[in-house]
This record gives C-alpha cells, sequence and structure tokens, in this order.
C-alpha cells in the first residue's frame, strides 16, 4: 500500500498520457449527473459543442448568451438532441449583464460545479464596451474576470470546481501593454486580440495559484481549439468591411480546419476529464496543435509571467469592482 501511495501519481499520469495518446474523443466523458455547468457564448460553434457534450453526459448546462435569439435557436437545438439546458442572457460587454447574469445564478443554482469562459471575439475593428473597456480586453478578459470572481462563491459550493478558460494560440504574439492596456493610443486588431488571450492564460495561471494559497479545492485551467471552422474568423473581417478577408477567412475554414465539435474536446477534456490539475493548459495534439485529439500543451514564457499576471489582476479588480472575497476569506490565517 505504501509503494502504491508513493507511486500513484506518477500511475495516475501515465494513464492519462496513455489516453490522450490514443485520442480522447467526447464519449470518454464521464457521467456528469448532479452537477452544473455553465458555458458563456454557448449558441454557436465551440461553446455550442462544449455545452451539448456537458449536457449529453449528464450535467445541467446553463447557456450564457448575448443574443436572446441566437441563445434560443442554440436552446432548441439541443433539446432537438434531447438534452436539456437553460437559457440566460449574459452580455460579457456589459458589466451591469454580468452582475445580473450572476445574480439569476444565485438564485436558483447555489452549487456551480464547472464555468467554461468560452465567449469572446477576434480581431475586430476598435471598438468600446458599455463600460467604456476596448471590446477585446472587455468582453474576452474583463467580462470573464468578472463573471468568474461574482460565482466564486457557488464554485466554492462544489466539491470540485474547475474553472476553463478558453484561451487561443494567438496568445504567443500577446504582450501587455499595460501603458496602453485599451488601445488608446495605438490600436491594432490582431495585437488586441493575442494581448487579450495572453491575459486570458496570465487570469487562469493566477486564479490557480490563488486558490492553492488559500487551499480551496477549485482546479482553474486553460484550453484553445486550435484551427477550428466557426464564425469567430469571419466575425472581425466583416465588421470591418473587408470581404475579400472574409472570404479568404471562409476558404481557411473550408478546407484546413477541424470542425468545431472536433475544437470543443480540448475545453472538453479541461472542463471533465478526471486527473485534470490546476494551472494546465491543453490543445489539439497534430499539426503544431491546430488540430487533433486534446492533449495538455505548453504556452509562452509570457504567459507564466507572475509578475504580469498580479498587475493585471490589481488592474482588472479596479476597472470591473470585482473582488474575489471569496478566496480572501478561504487564506489561511
Amino acid at each position: 500500500m505504501t509503494w502504491l501511495t508513493g507511486h500513484l501519481p506518477c500511475l495516475l499520469a501515465a494513464i492519462r498520457g496513455t489516453l490522450l495518446r490514443m485520442g480522447w474523443t467526447a464519449n470518454d466523458i464521464p457521467d456528469l449527473h448532479g452537477r452544473t455547468a455553465i458555458v458563456t457564448g454557448a449558441n454557436s460553434g465551440i461553446g455550442f459543442h462544449t455545452a451539448l457534450q456537458l449536457a449529453k453526459h449528464g450535467a445541467l448546462v446553463v447557456l450564457g448568451c448575448r443574443d436572446p435569439h441566437r441563445g434560443a435557436a442554440a436552446l432548441a437545438r439541443l433539446e432537438a438532441a434531447s438534452v436539456s439546458a437553460q437559457l440566460l442572457a449574459l452580455d460579457l460587454g456589459h458589466l451591469d449583464s454580468v452582475r445580473t447574469f450572476a445574480r439569476h445564478i444565485a438564485a436558483d443554482h447555489p452549487r456551480v460545479d464547472i464555468l467554461v469562459n468560452n465567449a469572446g471575439l477576434m480581431a475586430i475593428p476598435y471598438q468600446h464596451t458599455a463600460d467604456g473597456f476596448e471590446m477585446q480586453l472587455g468582453v474576452n478578459h474583463l467580462g470573464h474576470f468578472a463573471l468568474t470572481g461574482l460565482l466564486l462563491p457557488q464554485l466554492l459550493e462544489a466539491p470540485e470546481p474547475r474553472v476553463v478558460t478558453v484561451s487561443s494560440t494567438a496568445h504567443r504574439t500577446g504582450v501587455m501593454r499595460f501603458d496602453d492596456l485599451q488601445g488608446e493610443k495605438r490600436y491594432r486588431r490582431w495585437q488586441a486580440y493575442g494581448q487579450s488571450k495572453l491575459a486570458n492564460l496570465l487570469f487562469a495561471y493566477e486564479l490557480d495559484r490563488r486558490a492553492r494559497t488559500a487551499q480551496l479545492p477549485l482546479t482553474s485551467v486553460a484550453a484553445h481549439p486550435g484551427y477550428a471552422a466557426t464564425d469567430l474568423q469571419t466575425k472581425g473581417a466583416k465588421m470591418a468591411g473587408r470581404p475579400l478577408t472574409e472570404t479568404v477567412m471562409r476558404l481557411g475554414n473550408a478546407l484546413l480546419a477541424q470542425s468545431d465539435a472536433a475544437g470543443a474536446l480540448p475545453s472538453l477534456y479541461a472542463a471533465a476529464a478526471p486527473g485534470v490539475r490546476g494551472g494546465e493548459f491543453y490543445g489539439p495534439g497534430q499539426l503544431f496543435e491546430s488540430r487533433g485529439a486534446p492533449k495538455r500543451v505548453s504556452s509562452s514564457k509570457a504567459s507564466h509571467d507572475e509578475v504580469a499576471a498580479r498587475r493585471l489582476w490589481d488592474i482588472s479588480e479596479e476597472l470591473t469592482g470585482v473582488r474575489y472575497e471569496a478566496l480572501r476569506a478561504g487564506s489561511p490565517a
């Protein structure tokens, strides 16, 4: 027994590695009955398939969607697939909406087991959120930072809560421009996107560190979908009035990308697979992480900069007004 206890972590790691090499699929998701999951941006693409598979395996899934009509259409698709879910309005670009969503969750779901911070925008023209933030940083990072903090009491009611934050390989191009975080001096849409995806990883890793310091069971991990065919690639070009770029993006999706269902697998692994540990990052395992079964992947040196992570955390608390009191309350004296 002593030998087994001492070698159990290595054995579990070996088993987990073998499963990933064999090609983990949605069929490997364990039974999730009795668990509540929230997926942001669940009306289409990766978010929809994340919600679908979590619901298929028994979780009560809440769809957080900005557009009520698209959200209702997604809910109808789930019901047609013989799974049940709930729909709640959630605009991550409006902190009042985030707070209202969190209040509804607190009233109806005292315990949240899984939160998938999936919604996002990519390479859009310069815009502001309702609260005055640069739109990509505001939606991709600040909205999710606020949502996670507001839902933390419900997450900590679960025995093994997980927060999955969806980033991108584009985080490798990201630089945190703390002297111009909102792009007011200079805005480049791809640069802003890379910064927001780097912010996702800095947040995910810092949340894990703070949960461990407070000796709380929360697992914070990150995932990326690789190159998946969704409407994310075309939205920015369409908003910018660039039909040629939009056409190129559509062709790339048709010829090179994996399906949105396949792109959801890293998020699903991070959200539901046994043995996932806090601070890990999952993405596709083939062709430079663009496609294939999920595996644990590495992230840029900048994403592990703890000084930058703490600075971003402090700024995010100040901008959103959301402070993670539950982490402080759980900290040892």
